[in-house]
């Protein structure tokens, strides 16, 4: 690869990951102008949403419902309440921080994580996802 196609990937790159930087940082900002819903689900309608297609189908919550209500709590550093609102949208809006930093990181350095990080930023991924799912299972059957 000449010095050029790899100047034209750096700038991608970097590109790249002001965006990826941005998109968490912007989800955040809009769940702290949003007021939460104290019925812990119904918050996201504030955006224009619909409510919850399977809660409008089967009348049970699906594994995202509470999540924009519990980045709204998070955001207001109510952070038992976004906890207990849904656990996986608490670690998920943690979650997203970090990825803004990291992401933050790579355009500075242009250059990507580590393998090593990369895996772990997997495990994490899928961690969460896990919690979310205890957390609805745990939720259906209260």
């Amino acid at each position: 690869m000449d010095g050029s196609t790899r100047g034209v990937r750096t700038i991608a790159l970097r590109i790249t990951a002001v965006a990826m930087t941005l998109l968490p940082i912007t989800a955040l900002a809009v769940a702290g102008r949003l007021e939460p819903d104290s019925r812990g689900l119904g918050t996201h309608q504030q955006l224009g949403l619909p409510p919850c297609s399977m809660r409008a189908l089967l009348g049970i919550r699906c594994p995202s419902c509470g999540m924009t209500t519990s980045w709204a709590y998070f955001t207001r550093g109510q952070w038992q309440r976004s906890f207990q609102t849904n656990a996986g949208g608490f670690l998920l809006a943690f979650y997203a921080i970090y990825i803004a930093r990291l992401s933050l990181a790579v355009a500075r350095s242009g250059s990507l994580p580590s393998n090593r990080s990369i895996r772990k930023l997997t495990y994490v991924t899928v961690a969460i996802g896990t919690v979310t799912v205890i957390d609805w299972i745990m939720r259906l059957s209260a």
